[in-house]
């Protein structure tokens, strides 16, 4: 299969095999090493140039079912969409990540499915939408959204390469994700470290015991136990409880 899409890097229509595409839009999404804020722009930024018709895109995170949060955009445009359906309760977005998992508006205007959110982002300037799933963890869902200015923009073609395209970009975002998570880990234990140096020298016990000291200030004060050691490391005192001693 082939098709026609916009080569952001080279700045010429060019006509790629679509698993070319995908390798190089994989590859460009690896490149950003476990950052999730920057995964997420690049994301919305690749899609734009792989989708066919595609002018906009957004990346949305959906929590509890009432929050509508835009994290990436290309223009104002995405999250202007985001906020109204937020404020609406209702909206192709939603439904594609509560319901239908792909949710394409051929014609924004004229679509019955939401009248108030149909009317109200035809006034915005969205005159076709295609969104996706990209990924559900507890009440926090993803969904990427993309937009054309003129009705009947996205065809079947559009559809199936958008839904390859999520399925890359749902696993480039796992993948920063867990990265972040590892490094934030890895950047906790060394804060409690710390910590449990600064208590070993002062007061002359062991890393048990200083482990102990911070563990029960943390449910004393009912404060995560690597805030309890950031503090401690920062200011010199265990917060509020420089008493406290095994």
């Amino acid at each position: 299969m082939t098709v026609a899409v916009d080569d952001n890097e080279g700045g010429n229509a060019t006509t790629d095999h679509l698993g070319e595409r995908m390798s190089r839009v994989a590859r460009r999404l690896q490149e950003e090493h476990g950052d999730v804020e920057a995964t997420l722009q690049a994301i919305a930024a690749a899609a734009v140039g792989t989708v066919p018709n595609a002018e906009d895109c957004g990346i949305t995170y959906v929590i509890g079912r009432k929050k509508v949060e835009p994290r990436a955009w290309t223009s104002d445009l995405p999250k202007g969409v985001d906020s109204l359906q937020e404020r609406l309760e209702q909206g192709p977005c939603l439904d594609a990540v509560w319901e239908e998992e792909v949710v394409r508006v051929d014609d924004v205007a004229s679509d019955e499915r939401w009248p108030e959110f149909a009317r109200e982002a035809s006034d915005l300037g969205v005159g076709s939408m295609m969104c996706f799933q990209l990924f559900v963890v507890g009440d926090q869902l993803g969904a990427l959204n993309l937009y054309a200015r003129t009705p009947g923009a996205f065809d079947d073609d559009s559809q199936d390469i958008a839904l390859i395209f999520a399925s890359h970009a749902a696993v480039a975002l796992a993948g920063a994700e867990h990265e972040s998570n590892l490094r934030a880990g890895l950047s906790n234990r060394d804060v409690i470290g710390q910590a449990k140096g600064i208590l070993m020298e002062r007061h002359r016990i062991t890393a048990d015991q200083a482990f102990g000291v911070l563990t029960r200030v943390s449910q004393e004060m009912n404060r995560k136990l690597v805030d309890i050691a950031r503090e401690l490391t920062d200011t010199g005192a265990v917060p509020r409880a420089d008493r406290r001693r095994d």
